[in-house]
């Protein structure tokens, strides 16, 4: 009897072991999931566009409320910040995310902005959209065309908010070239950096305290932004941001479970493989070219620093490239366009900037 009992026991013990087992190996095969080749990820530099990481950044994804980082573009670039809108009857109750706006409530643009980046709301981005372009398709129509001038040619947007629809879609490519770009919109890295913050609900007699849902800002040193999304067929989608020692990083991340964790990792690892080195000064006259029939020369310059995010291994291997007109002719105009300076590496073109005339000749 005791045998037997004590047989029970370890067929029991190994049934839990095993039971264990599968509930443990179920977690991290729904991770393994998340980071497989279902999901898409890539860390990019904010100011010259380096692609730092990328895996299956191309392919095209749903991207839920990270759609409302075009949105919120669009509104900042085609509308005035103190303008006031009266919330109407079509733009409330808005299915999903929402900051509970009532018909005839008042709110500025940009209260909405903030209501549309921290909390995600639906309600605020449909308000807006109206607001700004009179029609949600015509808001839809204006966000395409925001993408394509960033150079986003593999999205394609018909909401303000992301809820799903199958012609709705991204890519992890495209939205950190969004984001890189808007990030250089002082009003925009305001808000997706805005930890927390109060704005009105006139329709009652208290207002609105708002939260970041992105918990990035409060998690990661030198964290700046900017949108988390969520849908079921969208899976749980994150854009952030960070900067540290003069280098901005963007990092998106699309149908990924442990989507906090894995974006905090591909950061961390973009600072420690890439450091920013000052490759050209804009203070500093770049070159002097000829000019026709004359022994003067004029000199040429770049308006912008030019910064790369590099490896230590990269250094010695850039190589800069004249690609500008070496003579030009009388007159000359301050800051006539001649050309540009192509920077290599291993003869990968990093980055390329436009070389100007830096004075007036007559």
């Amino acid at each position: 009897m005791r045998k037997k009992a004590i047989i029970c026991f370890i067929l029991f013990l190994c049934a839990f072991g095993v039971l264990n087992a599968y509930k443990n190996q179920s977690k991290i095969s729904k991770v393994a999931y998340a980071l497989s080749g279902t999901s898409s990820e890539i860390v990019m530099e904010v100011g010259t566009g380096r692609v730092l990481f990328e895996q299956n950044a191309c392919e095209k994804k749903y991207m839920a409320s990270t759609t409302k980082i075009i949105t919120a573009l669009a509104v900042i670039e085609n509308t005035n910040m103190s303008d006031i809108i009266t919330v109407s009857k079509q733009t409330v109750g808005v299915e999903g995310s929402s900051i509970y706006l009532e018909e005839g409530e008042k709110l500025s643009v940009k209260d909405l902005l903030y209501g549309l980046m921290l909390r995600s709301g639906n309600d605020c981005a449909e308000t807006l959209a109206v607001h700004c372009s009179g029609t949600i398709e015509k808001f839809a129509k204006l966000m395409n065309e925001t993408a394509r001038k960033i150079g986003a040619v593999n999205s394609n947007f018909v909401n303000p908010h992301g809820l799903h629809d199958d012609n709705h879609y991204t890519t992890a490519y495209d939205l950190a070239l969004i984001t890189s770009y808007a990030m250089k919109n002082q009003i925009f890295r305001e808000i997706v950096g805005t930890k927390s913050v109060t704005i009105p609900f006139t329709t009652r007699d208290f207002d609105r305290h708002l939260v970041n849902k992105n918990k990035i800002l409060t998690t990661l040193e030198g964290a700046t932004g900017v949108k988390t999304g969520f849908t079921k067929k969208a899976g749980r989608c994150l854009v952030s941001s960070c900067k540290r020692n003069g280098m901005e990083v963007v990092c998106v991340v699309l149908n990924c479970a442990p989507m906090f964790e894995r974006s905090t990792l591909l950061i961390e690892n973009a600072f420690n493989e890439y450091k920013p080195y000052k490759i050209i000064e804009s203070d500093n006259i770049f070159d002097f070219v000829n000019i026709e029939n004359s022994k003067e020369k004029c000199g040429v310059y770049v308006k912008n620093d030019v910064t790369l995010p590099l490896k230590e291994s990269e250094i010695k291997n850039i190589k800069i490239v004249d690609d500008y007109r070496k003579i030009l002719k009388k007159p000359i105009k301050k800051d006539t366009e001649i050309g540009s300076v192509k920077i290599y590496c291993q003869n990968n073109l990093l980055f390329e900037e436009k070389i100007y005339t830096i004075v007036d000749i007559k």
